[in-house]
Protein backbone atom coordinates (compact mmCIF):
# COMPACT_ATOMS: atom_id res chain seq x y z
CA UNK A 1 0.00 0.00 0.00
CA UNK A 2 0.78 3.86 -1.03
CA UNK A 3 0.74 5.84 2.27
CA UNK A 4 -0.90 9.70 1.57
CA UNK A 5 2.67 11.64 0.52
CA UNK A 6 3.06 8.76 -2.15
CA UNK A 7 -0.08 9.35 -3.46
CA UNK A 8 0.32 13.06 -3.48
CA UNK A 9 4.12 12.70 -5.69
CA UNK A 10 1.96 10.21 -8.31
CA UNK A 11 -0.68 12.90 -8.48
CA UNK A 12 1.56 15.77 -9.11
CA UNK A 13 3.94 13.41 -11.24
CA UNK A 14 0.97 12.75 -13.88
CA UNK A 15 -0.31 16.33 -13.99
CA UNK A 16 3.17 17.28 -14.81
CA UNK A 17 3.04 14.60 -17.50
CA UNK A 18 -0.60 15.58 -18.87
CA UNK A 19 0.22 19.36 -18.96
CA UNK A 20 4.11 18.23 -21.04
CA UNK A 21 1.95 16.13 -23.54
CA UNK A 22 -0.27 18.94 -24.00
CA UNK A 23 2.50 21.81 -24.48
CA UNK A 24 4.07 19.28 -26.67
CA UNK A 25 1.03 18.75 -29.06
CA UNK A 26 0.60 22.16 -29.22
CA UNK A 27 4.40 22.73 -30.46
CA UNK A 28 3.41 20.32 -33.22
CA UNK A 29 0.60 21.41 -34.36
CA UNK A 30 2.24 25.31 -34.58
CA UNK A 31 5.41 24.58 -35.86
CA UNK A 32 7.95 27.20 -36.86
CA UNK A 33 7.71 25.67 -40.69
CA UNK A 34 4.12 26.16 -40.64
CA UNK A 35 4.30 29.77 -39.23
CA UNK A 36 6.81 30.65 -41.82
CA UNK A 37 3.77 29.33 -44.73
CA UNK A 38 1.70 31.31 -43.36
CA UNK A 39 3.88 34.50 -43.41
CA UNK A 40 5.17 34.28 -47.13
CA UNK A 41 2.08 33.34 -48.19
CA UNK A 42 0.72 36.77 -46.58
CA UNK A 43 3.36 38.83 -48.57
CA UNK A 44 3.22 36.90 -51.93
CA UNK A 45 -0.89 38.41 -51.73
CA UNK A 46 0.26 41.86 -50.83
CA UNK A 47 2.59 41.95 -53.87
CA UNK A 48 0.33 40.13 -56.23
CA UNK A 49 -1.03 43.06 -59.15
CA UNK A 50 -3.96 42.82 -60.88
CA UNK A 51 -3.57 44.89 -63.71
CA UNK A 52 -7.90 45.61 -64.13
CA UNK A 53 -7.02 46.96 -60.49
CA UNK A 54 -4.72 49.43 -61.62
CA UNK A 55 -6.00 52.87 -60.16
CA UNK A 56 -7.69 51.01 -57.59
CA UNK A 57 -7.05 52.25 -54.25
CA UNK A 58 -6.97 48.79 -53.32
CA UNK A 59 -4.13 48.46 -55.47
CA UNK A 60 0.00 48.99 -54.56
CA UNK A 61 0.28 52.78 -54.73
CA UNK A 62 3.63 52.31 -56.55
CA UNK A 63 2.70 50.52 -59.54
CA UNK A 64 0.03 52.50 -60.87
CA UNK A 65 2.05 55.85 -59.90
CA UNK A 66 4.81 55.13 -61.64
CA UNK A 67 2.38 54.06 -64.57
CA UNK A 68 0.63 57.75 -64.46
CA UNK A 69 4.02 59.08 -64.34
CA UNK A 70 5.21 57.78 -67.58
CA UNK A 71 1.46 58.32 -69.28
CA UNK A 72 1.94 61.75 -67.91
CA UNK A 73 5.38 62.31 -69.56
CA UNK A 74 4.45 61.48 -72.69
CA UNK A 75 1.28 63.46 -73.11
CA UNK A 76 3.38 66.81 -72.13
CA UNK A 77 6.04 65.66 -74.76
CA UNK A 78 3.64 64.75 -77.68
CA UNK A 79 0.76 66.97 -77.52
CA UNK A 80 2.64 70.22 -76.73
CA UNK A 81 0.60 72.69 -78.12
CA UNK A 82 2.35 73.82 -81.57
CA UNK A 83 1.86 77.73 -82.46
CA UNK A 84 0.01 78.05 -85.78
CA UNK A 85 1.10 81.17 -87.67
CA UNK A 86 -0.82 80.23 -90.85
CA UNK A 87 -2.58 78.19 -92.98
CA UNK A 88 -1.57 77.05 -96.93
CA UNK A 89 -5.64 77.14 -98.90
CA UNK A 90 -4.76 74.38 -101.31
CA UNK A 91 -7.36 74.94 -104.04
CA UNK A 92 -7.58 72.69 -107.69
CA UNK A 93 -6.02 75.87 -109.42
CA UNK A 94 -2.67 76.16 -106.92
CA UNK A 95 -1.60 76.53 -103.60
CA UNK A 96 -2.34 80.25 -101.67
CA UNK A 97 -0.12 80.67 -98.37
CA UNK A 98 -1.39 82.96 -95.91
CA UNK A 99 0.21 84.58 -92.50
CA UNK A 100 -2.19 85.17 -89.55
CA UNK A 101 -2.64 88.71 -87.99
CA UNK A 102 -3.53 88.30 -84.44
CA UNK A 103 -2.81 91.71 -83.12
CA UNK A 104 -6.47 92.90 -83.33
CA UNK A 105 -8.10 89.73 -84.50
CA UNK A 106 -7.28 87.09 -81.94
CA UNK A 107 -10.32 85.29 -82.03
CA UNK A 108 -11.01 85.42 -85.33
CA UNK A 109 -8.24 83.52 -86.42
CA UNK A 110 -9.31 81.10 -83.42
CA UNK A 111 -12.11 80.54 -85.34
CA UNK A 112 -10.42 79.84 -89.00
CA UNK A 113 -8.36 77.87 -87.38
CA UNK A 114 -11.04 75.74 -85.19
CA UNK A 115 -12.64 75.18 -88.32
CA UNK A 116 -9.57 74.38 -90.23
CA UNK A 117 -8.70 72.00 -88.26
CA UNK A 118 -11.82 69.91 -88.65
CA UNK A 119 -12.15 70.13 -91.93
CA UNK A 120 -14.64 72.29 -92.83
CA UNK A 121 -13.36 74.00 -96.07
CA UNK A 122 -12.62 70.85 -97.71
CA UNK A 123 -14.51 70.97 -100.79
CA UNK A 124 -15.76 74.11 -100.65
CA UNK A 125 -15.82 76.52 -103.32
CA UNK A 126 -15.12 79.79 -104.18
CA UNK A 127 -18.53 81.46 -105.08
CA UNK A 128 -18.01 84.88 -105.45
CA UNK A 129 -14.83 86.44 -107.80
CA UNK A 130 -14.26 89.75 -108.91
CA UNK A 131 -11.47 90.78 -111.59
CA UNK A 132 -9.49 93.06 -109.89
CA UNK A 133 -11.12 93.31 -106.33
CA UNK A 134 -11.05 89.87 -104.71
CA UNK A 135 -12.26 86.29 -104.39
CA UNK A 136 -14.46 84.84 -101.77
CA UNK A 137 -14.86 81.55 -100.27
CA UNK A 138 -15.85 79.45 -96.98
CA UNK A 139 -19.49 78.88 -97.66
CA UNK A 140 -20.50 75.33 -96.78
CA UNK A 141 -23.37 75.61 -99.37
CA UNK A 142 -21.25 75.56 -102.21
CA UNK A 143 -20.29 72.10 -101.84
CA UNK A 144 -23.70 71.58 -103.56
CA UNK A 145 -24.18 72.43 -107.32
CA UNK A 146 -27.92 71.95 -106.58
CA UNK A 147 -27.88 74.65 -103.84
CA UNK A 148 -26.17 77.19 -106.00
CA UNK A 149 -28.85 79.65 -105.67
CA UNK A 150 -28.07 79.95 -101.87
CA UNK A 151 -24.09 80.23 -102.80
CA UNK A 152 -23.11 82.60 -100.12
CA UNK A 153 -26.00 82.74 -97.62
CA UNK A 154 -24.60 80.01 -95.62
CA UNK A 155 -21.87 79.59 -92.90
CA UNK A 156 -21.17 77.29 -90.17
CA UNK A 157 -24.25 77.76 -87.74
CA UNK A 158 -23.27 80.73 -85.71
CA UNK A 159 -21.96 83.95 -86.32
CA UNK A 160 -18.84 86.08 -84.79
CA UNK A 161 -18.08 89.63 -83.93
CA UNK A 162 -15.86 91.66 -85.88
CA UNK A 163 -13.01 92.83 -84.73
CA UNK A 164 -12.26 96.35 -86.16
CA UNK A 165 -9.72 99.28 -85.16
CA UNK A 166 -11.85 101.58 -87.26
CA UNK A 167 -8.73 102.03 -89.96
CA UNK A 168 -8.57 98.78 -91.25
CA UNK A 169 -7.31 98.88 -95.07
CA UNK A 170 -7.84 96.06 -97.28
CA UNK A 171 -4.21 96.40 -100.11
CA UNK A 172 -3.83 93.31 -102.05
CA UNK A 173 -3.28 90.09 -100.50
CA UNK A 174 -5.25 90.74 -97.57
CA UNK A 175 -7.07 88.27 -95.72
CA UNK A 176 -10.07 89.43 -94.18
CA UNK A 177 -13.79 88.29 -92.82
CA UNK A 178 -16.49 88.60 -95.26
CA UNK A 179 -20.14 89.33 -93.76
CA UNK A 180 -23.27 90.48 -94.56
CA UNK A 181 -24.18 94.63 -94.12
CA UNK A 182 -24.80 93.63 -90.40
CA UNK A 183 -22.42 94.12 -87.93
CA UNK A 184 -21.22 90.65 -86.24
CA UNK A 185 -22.50 88.44 -88.54
CA UNK A 186 -19.14 86.69 -89.77
CA UNK A 187 -18.79 83.57 -89.63
CA UNK A 188 -16.97 80.80 -91.80
CA UNK A 189 -16.71 83.11 -94.96
CA UNK A 190 -13.39 84.99 -95.99
CA UNK A 191 -12.17 87.15 -98.70
CA UNK A 192 -8.46 87.51 -99.97
CA UNK A 193 -8.08 90.89 -101.98
CA UNK A 194 -6.63 90.70 -105.42
CA UNK A 195 -7.00 94.04 -106.43
CA UNK A 196 -7.33 98.29 -105.97
CA UNK A 197 -11.06 98.59 -106.02
CA UNK A 198 -10.43 96.88 -102.09
CA UNK A 199 -9.51 100.23 -101.08
CA UNK A 200 -12.52 101.55 -101.44
CA UNK A 201 -13.79 99.19 -98.85
CA UNK A 202 -15.16 100.82 -95.76
CA UNK A 203 -13.36 99.56 -92.66
CA UNK A 204 -16.12 96.60 -92.19
CA UNK A 205 -13.93 93.61 -92.56
CA UNK A 206 -11.98 92.04 -89.87
CA UNK A 207 -8.27 91.73 -91.38
CA UNK A 208 -7.13 88.49 -90.01
CA UNK A 209 -3.77 87.85 -91.95
CA UNK A 210 -2.54 88.24 -95.60
CA UNK A 211 -1.28 86.01 -98.54
CA UNK A 212 2.47 85.59 -98.20
CA UNK A 213 2.87 83.28 -101.21
CA UNK A 214 0.66 82.01 -103.66
CA UNK A 215 -0.75 85.12 -104.74
CA UNK A 216 -0.88 84.85 -108.64
CA UNK A 217 -3.16 81.86 -107.44
CA UNK A 218 -5.17 84.24 -106.37
CA UNK A 219 -5.33 86.57 -109.10
CA UNK A 220 -5.73 82.96 -111.59
CA UNK A 221 -8.79 82.33 -109.04
CA UNK A 222 -10.33 86.00 -109.76
CA UNK A 223 -9.92 85.92 -113.97
CA UNK A 224 -11.70 82.50 -113.99
CA UNK A 225 -15.30 83.35 -116.53
CA UNK A 226 -18.23 83.92 -114.20
CA UNK A 227 -21.41 84.26 -114.29
CA UNK A 228 -24.28 87.42 -113.80
CA UNK A 229 -24.08 86.95 -110.14
CA UNK A 230 -20.07 86.33 -110.30
CA UNK A 231 -20.10 82.89 -109.66
CA UNK A 232 -17.08 81.14 -111.55
CA UNK A 233 -18.45 78.64 -114.38
CA UNK A 234 -15.67 76.52 -113.81
CA UNK A 235 -15.30 75.20 -110.61
CA UNK A 236 -12.65 76.45 -107.88
CA UNK A 237 -12.92 74.04 -104.55
CA UNK A 238 -10.14 73.85 -101.72
CA UNK A 239 -9.24 70.49 -101.42
CA UNK A 240 -7.99 71.41 -97.71
CA UNK A 241 -6.84 73.96 -95.55
CA UNK A 242 -3.33 72.78 -94.07
CA UNK A 243 -2.53 74.60 -91.31
CA UNK A 244 1.36 75.73 -90.15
Amino acid sequence: MYNDDSKMTYAIIAILVVVLAGIAYYLRSNSVEDLGKTKVSVITETKIVDPKKIGDTKAPVTTPTATTTKATTTMDTTNTPRTITGAVIKTNLGDIEVTFSTDNAKDTVINFVTLASTNFYEGIRFHRVINGFMIQAGDPLSKDPAKKDSWGMGGPGYTIKDELTGKEAYPEGTLAMARTAAPNSGGSQFFIVTGPQAMSLPPDYTVFGKVTKGLDIAKKIQAVPRDANDRPLDDVIIKNVELK
